[in-house]
This record gives structure tokens, C-alpha cells and sequence, in this order.
């Protein structure tokens, strides 16, 4: 049988009603989800890690990176086959693609979680538990990175967006679309992921503070001079369209990148790569002639990741450069 190492950090899955709090609170370990979850034993063996208990719109770069070497010890045994990191939703599209930067392996890493609590009388926790083991434990996944594994979706961290509030099927890959399915019959593989970002190590820590700033009808270069002065160590805009802004916006990212900092252009579109397409002043192919570094599909919240944990990793401009366009 495989065997499956499964850490458990916290999210929906674990909470359960609080009248005192008014809602949703932090209540279950990973024992309490392993033994509430029926027939997860005889889909693979497991061995339960429990890290913590925190909401995942709560967690740091610090935690992410913490919970990466936990999954990387665990995944050079050689007894193990996969991994599951069980978390909160709110962030699940950003640490599913940092963990597939941090972690280089052949063996799965799956991320799970759940849309509604426990014990709601619609509880998807239990079926996305089971599935994700069948895919951590899965050979025709090897060699894929991290996965989310959502509603029976099969998910490249990549790609993966979580598009809805609420739904249970709220994680969607709006690129290149899932991998494929998994449900109780097992695990059904219809195409290979793409190309892998990695990093030759996990950093002792990222960069940081990284803002990432929303263009929008009216954005200036405001607010970047204002984080510049700061001390932020980088900037991601998340540009209109295929990778368009106000001029002066543009001409306040020039002033960072003069200075050495480093400016990545994303789009704040679900889908879509940034593209050099408009040459008018504030357009994407001005930036890009700027020296912008170009996100490809990825969205502005995985784009700072990159940034930051390439330049925690020491990664120079060539580098980041094929880090955050590796599509």
C-alpha cells in the first residue's frame, strides 16, 4: 500500500460553529479530520502531521515557507509516495504555486481543503481529503509538482485560481484547465501540467515587503513612490488588459527599476498572458522595453511570490526572469 504523509494546517475544513464568536472558528486537529473522514485508511497509509491550526488568510511567507520544509522532509523519505497539505482556501491558489517553486521532487504534493465547514450537512471535507490521497499516492502524477485537488479536479498550482466566494467548485484553472479527475473509482489523468518553476532551494526567508498594485481608471505612480519610500525590495502591478497603465504609473516603476528594484507586470484578468501588444505611453510593450519583467499568466499574487522567494533565493534579473515566465 502507499503510504501518504498528511500535514494539516488549519482552514474551513478544521472549524466548527462558535455562538460565542458569532461564526466559524478553528476546532479540529488532524487526528479529529483523519478519524471524521470514512475510508481514508484503505486508500493509502498514513501519517498525520499536524503543524497547526491557522486560518489560511492569516498565514505568513514565514509559515508557507516553515510548512515547504516540513513537505520536503517528509517527501526524500523514501518510503513515502506523495503528500497532502491540508489548509484554508483563501490563499490555496498562492501556496499550492509556492510550493511547487520550493519543492523540485518527483512525488506529489497535493493541497485540499474544504468550501464548507464540518459538520455542515454539505461538508465537502471528507471527499477532498479522500481524493487528494489518491492523487498523492498516484504514480501517473509524478513528476507534476504541486497539485490542488478541489470538488474532483485534478489542478496545476500554476494555473489554479479560486474564482468563486462560496461554490464547491470555487477552484478553477482558467489557462489550461484541469489535469483531469479523481473521484471514489480513483484517478483519471488527461494531460500533463506545464512547465514547472523551480528553485534550486527553499530560502531562509523571502523578500519582503513586495506590494502588489491594482491599476485601475485613474491609478498614478502614487502609491508605488510612496511604497518605494518605504523600503519595499520589489513591485508586481497588476495592469489592465494585457499589461496596460496609466503612463505615470509606468514612468514611477522607470524611477524603481533605475534604482535597481525590481518591477514585474502581471494582469489583473482571471486568463491571459501580458503581452507587448500596445506601444502607446503606459502600454505593455513600454513597459516591458522599461526592463519589466513579465509575469506571463501568472496572476499578480503568485507573480510577488516568485519575486519573492527568487530574490530570497538569490536568483539574479536573468534568473527571475525565466522563474516568472516559465509558462
Amino acid at each position: 500500500m502507499s503510504r501518504v504523509a498528511m500535514i494539516f494546517t488549519g482552514g474551513t475544513i478544521s472549524m466548527l460553529p462558535d455562538a460565542a464568536a458569532g461564526g466559524l472558528v478553528p476546532a479540529l486537529d488532524g487526528a479529529a479530520l483523519v478519524a471524521g473522514t470514512p475510508g481514508l485508511a484503505g486508500i493509502a497509509a498514513l501519517e498525520p502531521i499536524d503543524w497547526g491550526r491557522v486560518p489560511a488568510s492569516s498565514l505568513s511567507l514565514e509559515q508557507v515557507l516553515e510548512i515547504a520544509r516540513l513537505a520536503r522532509a517528509a517527501l526524500a523519505r523514501p518510503e513515502i509516495d506523495g503528500a497532502v497539505v491540508v489548509q484554508g482556501t483563501d490563499v490555496m491558489d498562492e501556496t499550492a504555486f509556492a510550493f511547487d517553486l520550493l519543492l523540485d521532487g518527483p512525488k506529489p504534493l497535493v493541497v485540499t481543503g474544504a468550501m464548507r465547514a464540518a459538520g455542515a450537512p454539505d461538508a465537502d471535507g471528507p471527499a477532498n481529503l479522500r481524493a487528494a490521497v489518491r492523487v498523492a499516492a498516484a504514480a501517473e502524477l509524478r513528476g507534476q509538482g504541486a497539485l490542488v485537488v478541489m470538488a474532483g479536479r485534478i489542478l496545476p498550482a500554476a494555473d489554479v485560481l479560486k474564482t468563486h466566494t462560496t461554490a464547491l467548485d470555487a477552484f478553477q484553472a482558467p489557462n489550461v484547465g484541469p489535469l483531469g479527475a479523481v473521484d471514489e473509482t480513483g484517478v483519471r489523468v488527461d494531460r500533463r501540467g506545464p512547465g514547472r518553476r523551480t528553485l534550486p532551494t527553499i530560502p531562509d526567508r523571502a523578500a519582503e515587503p513586495i506590494p502588489v498594485l491594482m491599476a485601475h481608471i485613474g491609478s498614478d505612480g502614487a502609491l508605488l513612490r510612496l511604497a518605494r519610500q518605504a523600503g519595499a525590495r520589489g513591485f508586481v502591478v497588476a495592469a489592465t488588459g494585457s499589461g496596460n497603465t496609466h503612463p505615470d504609473l509606468l514612468a514611477a516603476a522607470a524611477e524603481a527599476m533605475a534604482a535597481g528594484l525590481p518591477v514585474v507586470l502581471a494582469s489583473r484578468c482571471p486568463a491571459g498572458a501580458v503581452t507587448p501588444a500596445y506601444a502607446f505611453p503606459g502600454g505593455g510593450a513600454e513597459w516591458l522595453r522599461a526592463g519589466a519583467l513579465s509575469a506571463g499568466t501568472l496572476s499578480p499574487p503568485k507573480a510577488r511570490l516568485a519575486l519573492a522567494l527568487g530574490l530570497g533565493a538569490g536568483a539574479d534579473a536573468p534568473a527571475l526572469r525565466a522563474l516568472l515566465a516559465a509558462d
